[in-house]
């Protein structure tokens, strides 16, 4: 009797849950977990594969590209364009176009650079789309229009009392207006984007020449890339974008997006594409993808490049982020069929346009990061029946991850953090296609990029002088002040 009262304290809770719970594990373990996790890397082994293979391809064209010295733009003599037209004196008229939004920073530094460019002052006319809510911003925008109009600059400001269609409404209500009927061509400039004073003259030229461009596409050169750690790895990501898949997507002749900035396009095309359309956030990419259905053709310009400013907080990267996942997934569902019964295009281009560009670029490039990399490996340690193959866990993602950063040479030696913080986004961006997939709540959550401009010069020049160890630590902070 004595014995049994002594062992019933011998079954402690602690030790009853942790059996429990390893009962649990072991009942849904061989019958659930591990078909499902096989299952999952079979996906995941499937998009992994289809991402290196449009991984390695761009990177032979691109290495062909560079070989044999001979990208799209440069079999044309920019130069002797440039003397046909000075000779000719047939300059064609131009709108430029400058959309801003409670840009209190930067909207001198876009005015001021537009309003300086060297094309013919009668040739060439300034329009600033201001859907500011700040009455305030309003009024010192407009003043600084005045000034340059007193200049002779012939400067049209352009205001709304609503904010509808964003960006893509802004756009379009000023290509309506009855000044720019005899345009011929648009040039387009975000609010902290600062071309060179010769930007027209090194793409005008192009769209003159080949009747059949619709497009001229600019890079962009980043003023803050030095900022901090944060705009260092986003500058190894967009440095990727241009000068491979821009550069890819021009020299084989298929399609490239417009980047929504930094670019001339020919009206004609804006027209024939239907004009601006607000229906998803990516209102640049929507535009590019029906002008391309109506045979338009795009180039693009490496060699002009375009300052501008990266988004040096977190949280403005996040927003931009969603926006720029979001969007082509919800436009990827919208014009699928469109672009596939599109018989205006040949075929492969079609398939390339929906297979690669949307599928592989814009869906299973996030899916694979998030899904893979950061669930599906980790949850195969864990479970060590479900077996990878070192090809699949190892080399395949170190080929993607090195041609994705080789773009950026002078950052290399960041390669580990850059993967960190990809593997991080990889969230933000898969949870974002998702939402453009099922058109949830926040398909078309537009949040303007902030940006700081002169504040930023004035922050950076402010900070007080430090020994080179605390300058070495600033160089690894992630995220800014």
């Amino acid at each position: 009797m004595r014995n049994l009262i002594f062992e019933e304290p011998e079954v402690r809770v602690p030790g009853h849950a942790s059996s429990s719970l390893r009962y649990a594990w072991e009942s849904i373990r061989a019958p659930v977990v591990i078909p499902l996790l096989k299952l999952a890397v079979i996906i995941c082994s499937i998009m992994s594969i289809m991402l290196f293979v449009e991984r390695v391809a761009m990177a032979i064209v691109i290495l062909f590209v560079k070989l044999l010295g001979k990208k799209r733009y440069t079999r044309y003599n920019l130069e002797a364009m440039k003397q046909k037209l000075q000779r000719n004196k047939r300059f064609p008229m131009v709108l430029i176009q400058i959309p801003m939004y409670n840009e209190k920073e930067v909207y001198k530094l876009s005015i001021g650079a537009v309003c300086g460019l060297s094309w013919p002052a009668d040739r060439f006319i300034v329009q600033v789309l201001d859907d500011s809510t700040n009455p305030v911003l309003r009024e010192l925008v407009g003043t600084e229009c005045q000034r340059w109009i007193q200049k002779g600059v012939n400067v049209k400001y352009e205001t709304r009392t609503n904010r509808n269609g964003y960006k893509a409404g802004a756009l379009k209500e000023g290509l309506e207006k009855e000044y720019v009927k005899d345009c011929e061509f648009v040039a387009i400039f975000d609010a902290d984007f600062q071309p060179d004073a010769d930007f027209l003259w090194n793409t005008i030229p192009y769209l003159l020449e080949n009747p059949k461009f619709g497009l001229v596409q600019a890079r962009w050169k980043f003023v803050n890339s030095e900022e901090c750690m944060m705009t260092r790895l986003q500058e190894m990501s967009l440095d990727y974008h241009f000068s491979v898949e821009q550069e890819v997507g021009s020299s084989t002749y298929s399609f490239f997006g417009f980047n929504g900035t930094a670019g001339v396009w020919r009206i004609q095309a804006i027209r024939d594409a239907g004009g601006w359309n607000h229906r998803t956030t990516v209102e640049d990419m929507d535009l590019a993808v029906r002008a391309s259905l109506k045979g338009w053709d795009f180039i693009f310009v490496g060699d002009v490049k375009v300052k501008n400013e990266l988004p040096s907080t977190f949280k403005a990267y996040r927003y931009q982020q969603h926006r720029w996942s979001c969007g082509p997934a919800n436009l990827f569902k919208k014009m699928t069929m469109e672009i596939l019964y599109c018989h205006k295009v040949p075929l492969l281009k079609r398939l390339h346009l929906v297979y690669a560009f949307f599928f592989v670029r814009k869906i299973v490039a996030h899916w694979v990061t998030f899904f893979f990399y950061c669930i599906v490996i980790p949850a195969c340690v864990i479970v060590p029946e479900v077996t990878l193959k070192k090809q699949i866990a190892i080399y395949i993602p170190a080929t993607i991850t090195i041609l994705n950063a080789v773009s950026t040479q002078r950052s290399m030696h960041l390669l580990v953090l850059w993967i960190l913080f990809e593997n991080v986004m990889s969230l933000h961006r898969t949870k974002a296609a998702i939402i453009g997939l099922l058109e949830a709540s926040r398909v078309n959550e537009w949040v303007v990029t902030e940006k700081l401009g002169n504040a930023m010069k004035q922050r950076k020049n402010a900070r007080p002088s430090r020994t080179s160890w605390f300058r070495i630590i600033d160089r690894y902070e992630l995220l800014c002040y």
